[in-house]
């Protein structure tokens, strides 16, 4: 069995590998140059194709904290590479984007219809309530930049924590930690364009896998105490299975496998759509943990930026928490969602498929390829 402190020391490199890749891409970034990087975020200038970037990159990397540390760092890059009127609705994407991980584990349950039909549910109402809450606050945000402002009033008023204005030993080690990864990438190259490049790849490597291991590694040390509280929480209040969600996903790192869990447990019949919604609200919330601790790898003019950015996720999934669950008659809309879609997967397995594929995959793509047609 491994040491708690083997695993702890783990822990803080991998945090520290995750921060250098988020420090990589600031870097990367601002060596591009402006020219490139403009026509590069000219797509996400409408608000809807920021959407389909932020669902399609989550879907493809199947996971939230990924897409969301690399938006954080592009927007709080020295270059102001994604400006954080157009970072808000790829936030949103991305908040769409990492619901497919638990939708693709409810297939797992295909074989045996009610099973089926319990674990798909949980899974889809995921989903429906983010879809719910991108079709209020995007054209909110749209209308008054709601989220835009009230993120920068706050965290304007965070100013000396982070990466805003302390000057923390861990920065100075994060650029010693770089230097030698851009002197093997000058060696490979003396291109400009394809230094950054590289770097861009690099840093968004380190992101990537950093991570995945720290996933791995939390999900690890605390699988037996998340089932633990997760079983502890199905019988409780609403706000209590809220904050179970928020917990256990800031432990583990990945509002994936808090929801994942649910499915196999829904499908089995020992948890119910309804006790799984909160939970699932609480996944969500606890999530944007991972921004925040991005936010804290940048530094520079528009290190508040990536602080602000930060604080919009949070924001938006406390809006949406706030607008939909207080209200039964709003709350029922993504459960019965969920209910109708589930029982037309259960008739066709097809349709359940088609469906994760299009939504997913194919509508973000097409629309992508359309809006660069156009």
């Amino acid at each position: 069995m491994e040491h708690p402190l083997a695993r702890v020391i783990t822990v803080l490199a991998l945090l520290f590998v995750f921060l250098l890749g988020v420090n990589g891409l600031g870097d990367a970034f601002k060596s591009l140059g402006r020219g490139l990087l403009d026509s590069f975020f000219q797509a996400t200038e409408n608000p809807f194709m920021g959407l389909m970037v932020g669902i399609l990159a989550t879907t493809l990397v199947q996971s939230s904290s990924v897409s969301t540390a690399l938006i954080v760092g592009l927007v709080a890059a020295p270059e102001n590479a994604l400006p954080i009127a157009n970072a808000v609705p790829m936030i949103m994407g991305a908040n769409i984007g990492t619901t497919v991980t638990n939708t693709i584990v409810s297939l797992a349950h295909m074989g045996r219809k009610d099973e089926f039909y319990r674990a798909f549910s949980v899974a889809t109402v995921h989903d429906f309530f983010n879809y719910m809450a991108v079709a209020v606050l995007l054209p909110l945000e749209m209308a008054t930049g709601y989220l835009q402002k009230s993120a920068t009033w706050l965290s304007a008023s965070l100013t000396g924590f982070g990466g805003v204005e302390y000057d923390s030993p861990i920065k100075g080690a994060l650029k010693a930690a770089l230097k030698p990864i851009k002197g093997a990438i000058h060696a490979i190259s003396d291109s400009e364009r394809l230094q950054a490049a590289l770097l861009i790849l690099v840093s968004g490597l380190l992101i990537y896998f950093a991570l995945m291991f720290l996933v791995k590694v939390m999900r690890g040390a605390m699988s037996s105490r998340v089932e633990t509280m997760v079983s502890r929480g199905l019988y409780t209040s609403p706000i209590v299975a809220m904050i179970l969600g928020i917990v256990v996903t800031v432990m583990v790192q990945s509002s994936s496998i808090t929801t994942s869990l649910l499915v196999p447990l829904a499908g089995a019949g020992v948890i119910t759509l309804g006790q799984a919604f909160p939970i699932t609200i609480g996944a969500n919330i606890g999530t944007t943990v991972t921004a925040f601790l991005a936010a804290l790898a940048v530094t520079g003019p528009n290190a508040l930026a990536g602080v602000t950015i930060a604080v919009v996720h949070l924001l938006f999934n406390l809006s949406a928490t706030a607008l939909i669950y207080p209200v039964k008659r709003i709350r029922e809309i993504p459960l019965n969602a969920a209910r109708r879609l589930a029982r037309i997967a259960v008739k066709s397995k097809v349709m359940a498929i088609a469906y994760i594929l299009i939504l997913f995959y194919g509508l973000p793509a097409l629309f992508a390829l359309l809006n660069r047609a156009l």
